[in-house]
């Protein structure tokens, strides 16, 4: 395949293309964002233009599979953003809308000059943007909009887009993440020729992509949303991607009489529930493992999605994938992680973060997940921000509950196990346990046991087992917009005008890290390539498992005394 160009673009009935429906865009960016892209505005993971730019130049015109990530001098991730041309997805969604179409030939020469000058730019198979077949999947139905929205089939527009589209996909076919790398980007590649397949659908070379993709993707289906709904890589963003790029596609699918797609609804729909479960009254979903901020569309765009209209349920246990929610009043949620590290056998976008809680209360954010930060370039960081000690639970030797081979896979995964799940007379208990320290002298086992109120107030109870002298770390992160107060055993931490009291029980204080440098404790990242320092309350112990235990009591609005510690202690022990 080295080098080899593709036959050349065959001939089809531009009319009978101009028949095929595009997707329904939901819209939820304004306006005023139009007015930005019409300004020059991209979308760059919040890297300067002007150093992309310069990245991107050091590799053009060089055979793609011949360029080597370091070379690129710059994250790799940030370097394709711009190049998915989800912008001109924004625009061109808001052109077809109402009230757009009186600015119709303002907006067309613009995304024909921004479409003609990334393709000058970046011939095919050639430079940066053609090393991952992923990112060329995700850029088909950006063209594809663009035959839709320039309104001709003559001419040289249309001819260099369905040569982009050709391209695209007979690079992709070439290139498809199989084997040990399915995953999203199996998702997005397959998306890319379905679009393709279906503009080239009356050639062999369309039909084989578009049965290819649909095939694929109904395989995937089940492989990445797991039987109860959640995601089998463990990243919630990466699920709402993965969902998304789904219903666009299955949309196409069916508005084009392509295929049936009945039998996708199923699934797609029990992945909307187990989301619907996370997302607090802000809209908010915990940024639980990796996390790049790519959307299947653009930044505020959707596809049309299967509304979930079940009321979530006060307590959502999903054995399959590994997570209870448990609810209370005034839309407190807590999210306990018991499940797998990721999708075997590489665990690519997993964290370390075997029973971690987040916890929110009406949409502040209190104990966070502190998320990803970037892929490339920051190689301590993306250590600290996928191990343990980033994480809402105990860290054992310094060590993280499974073992960092490079920035994307794991060995030595733990195993976790969900013990018990049973309500209480004004509650719910639930128990979990996990492996991941067994391969330490003397195989330590963590359990964590947690009592939920239905007014919102929690124990954790964190226990072990195993032998010999070790060093246990128990971490909370906290909004890094708290104010936090110690006072001996009692944290008190405020969130937008909420107040969250966090109590050690017999015995033991917290101590408070801000940005720790040496070793990196204290972190967060809102948003991909940003950087924050945030509060974390720390309790280290040292012994031997059996002599150690953590337990903290968590209260709302008004001091935790120790007496109710106890006393929730005491209910615990009553389910045991």
């Amino acid at each position: 395949m080295r080098r080899r160009i593709p036959a050349r673009l065959p001939q089809l009935d531009m009319a009978d293309v101009r028949t095929l429906a595009a997707p329904t865009m939901r819209i939820m960016a304004t306006a005023a964002t139009v007015e930005e892209i019409l300004g020059g505005r991209i979308f760059t993971l919040n890297e300067e233009p002007s150093r992309l730019l310069e990245c991107e130049q050091g590799a053009r015109g060089t055979y793609s599979p011949d360029i080597g990530r370091d070379r690129l001098g710059c994250d790799v991730r940030a370097l394709w953003e711009p190049a998915r041309l989800q912008h001109l997805t924004l625009l061109m969604a808001h052109f077809v809308s109402d009230g757009i179409e009186e600015r119709g030939d303002e907006i067309r020469e613009f995304i024909r000059d921004a479409l003609g000058n990334w393709l000058d730019a970046n011939p095919s198979f050639t430079g940066p943007h053609y090393m991952s077949a992923m990112e060329c999947g995700l850029r088909v139905p950006v063209f594809f909009l663009a035959l839709k929205c320039l309104g001709t089939t003559v001419g040289n527009d249309w001819q260099r887009l369905m040569e982009a589209i050709y391209h695209h996909a007979w690079w992709i076919e070439r290139r498809l993440s199989l084997h040990s790398s399915l995953g999203n980007h199996t998702v997005c590649e397959c998306v890319g020729l379905v679009f393709a397949g279906a503009v080239f659908r009356k050639t062999e070379e369309g039909k084989r992509w578009l049965g290819r993709g649909i095939e694929l993707l109904r395989q995937e289906l089940d492989h990445q949303v797991v039987a109860d709904g959640g995601p089998v890589e463990q990243s919630f963003s990466y699920h709402r991607f993965v969902l998304d790029l789904y219903w666009f596609v299955i949309d196409f699918i069916e508005k084009n009489n392509l295929g049936e797609c009945h039998d996708f609804k199923v699934r797609l729909w029990a992945g909307e529930e187990f989301l619907s479960c996370f997302t607090d009254g802000s809209g908010h979903i915990p940024p639980v493992g990796d996390s790049d901020d790519g959307f299947a569309l653009a930044p505020g765009l959707a596809p049309k999605r299967m509304p979930v209209t079940k009321a979530p349920e006060p307590v959502r246990t999903f054995p399959a994938s590994g997570y209870t929610v448990l609810g209370g009043k005034g839309g407190k949620l807590l999210a306990f992680d018991h499940g797998p590290l990721g999708m075997a056998p590489l665990y690519n976008h997993g964290h370390a973060d075997a029973l971690s809680v987040t916890f929110s209360v009406g949409g502040a954010h209190i104990l966070v997940d502190p998320g990803t930060y970037r892929y490339n370039g920051a190689d301590q960081f993306r250590r600290y921000f996928k191990g343990t000690r980033a994480h809402n639970t105990v860290a054992i030797d310094g060590e993280d509950q499974a073992l960092q081979v490079t920035g994307f896979i794991w060995s030595r995964p733990f195993r976790s196990r969900l013990l018990r799940s049973v309500a209480t007379p004004d509650g719910h208990l639930v128990e979990a346990e996990h492996d991941g320290y067994r391969r330490l002298p003397g195989g330590v086992t963590h359990r964590r046991s947690i009592l939920f109120r239905d007014s919102g107030d929690f124990l954790i109870r964190d226990t072990f087992a195993g032998e010999g002298e070790h060093r246990y770390e128990l971490n909370f992160h906290l909004n890094p917009d708290a104010e936090v107060t110690l006072n001996g055993a009692t944290a008190r931490v405020r969130v937008g005008g909420i107040t969250l009291v966090l109590t050690t029980v017999g015995g033991g204080e917290f101590d408070c890290v801000h940005g720790g440098e040496e070793p990196l404790l204290g972190w967060h990242s809102p948003a991909y390539g940003v950087l924050r320092p945030t509060w974390v309350l720390r309790r280290v112990e040292e012994g031997r498992p059996r002599n150690v235990s953590f337990v903290t009591a968590v209260s709302i609005g008004e001091e935790t005394r120790q007496m109710n510690g106890e006393e929730m202690l005491c209910s615990m022990a009553r389910y045991e």
